[in-house]
């Protein structure tokens, strides 16, 4: 297909290939890998909210259940009651595009009445039946990002693996209602992947861009850096992150999901006047 000029959502549509997008990282939770409970109080929420607005980010992700490896699992109506409220107040106060971070169409749907935008489902809207007619329904703009059991990983040729699910992903939406142009891809780094499949997709970033839709790349402070920074601390692997930012710019990824919007905004600016430029 020909790649979209735009990813379109009904609150405003993002022009691509212009500048890369930065999608901040907003946990609402108390166990997430990186900043697990630095967020919990709604207005330490807030406020994180409007710096990483402020210091460039074109869309926040909020989350209300952690995605790590060996996550406790919690309830819909605890994720629900962890970012609802949140999202309730937060778009009474910007007009910045919002995206929830769940892989639950209950979650979704009351996310998107309280004002989100753009539903980021980890599984790619293939764990939970309704979430395709969710996201179609309310005529939101989606994040599909490929995963899989961790006994897969290793398995075959990962970037094939990827190309399957995203068919099977995209399949699903669209038999919805939902644009072409709402649909944003994730190859889902450390999820159903081992450390050299992680790498492997970094170096074969431009096959995944090469299949139409725009990209997503998460990286940031990801286990495959803290293994071969030998990093313990979340925190600290910013410079690595930094690494994978340019790298997936200069593959011709569009959006950057991270944890440290500014240093990352900097980076992609450099990047995307060397790349960019006209």
């Amino acid at each position: 297909m020909i790649k979209p000029t735009s990813y379109f959502t009904q609150r405003r549509s993002l022009v691509l290939g212009q500048q890369t997008h930065m999608v901040g990282i907003l946990n609402l939770t108390p166990d997430s890998f990186s900043d697990g409970g630095d967020f919990v109080d709604l207005t330490r929420a807030l406020q994180h909210f409007h710096r990483m607005v402020q210091a460039g980010a074109t869309i926040i992700d909020v989350g209300g259940e952690s995605t790590r490896p060996g996550h406790v699992p919690i309830s819909v109506a605890e994720e629900i009651a962890r970012v609802v409220p949140f999202i309730e107040k937060v778009r009474a106060e910007t007009k910045a595009l919002i995206s929830i971070d769940t892989s639950k169409s209950e979650v979704a749907a009351a996310a998107l009445v309280a004002g989100a935008d753009i539903v980021n489902d980890v599984w790619g809207a293939q764990r939970d039946s309704q979430m395709a007619a969710v996201i179609g329904q309310h005529g939101a703009a989606c994040i599909l990002m490929h995963n899989r059991p961790a006994e897969e990983a290793g398995v075959g040729d990962v970037i094939e693996a990827i190309r399957v699910f995203f068919d099977q992903s995209i399949a699903r939406v669209r038999a919805e209602g939902v644009r072409e142009d709402s649909i944003l891809l994730d190859p889902g780094l450390g999820f159903g992947k081992s450390y050299a499949e992680n790498w492997e997709i970094m170096r074969r970033l431009p096959e995944l861009v090469d299949l139409g839709y725009p990209l997503l790349l998460g990286a940031s402070r990801k286990s495959m850096i803290a293994k071969l920074l030998e990093l313990e601390d979340p925190k600290a692997r910013l410079s690595g992150s930094l690494a994978t930012t340019a790298l997936a710019i200069q593959a011709g990824v569009d959006f950057i999901r991270v944890h440290d919007v500014r240093e990352n905004r900097e980076c992609a600016q450099v990047m995307d006047h060397c790349l960019r430029y006209e």
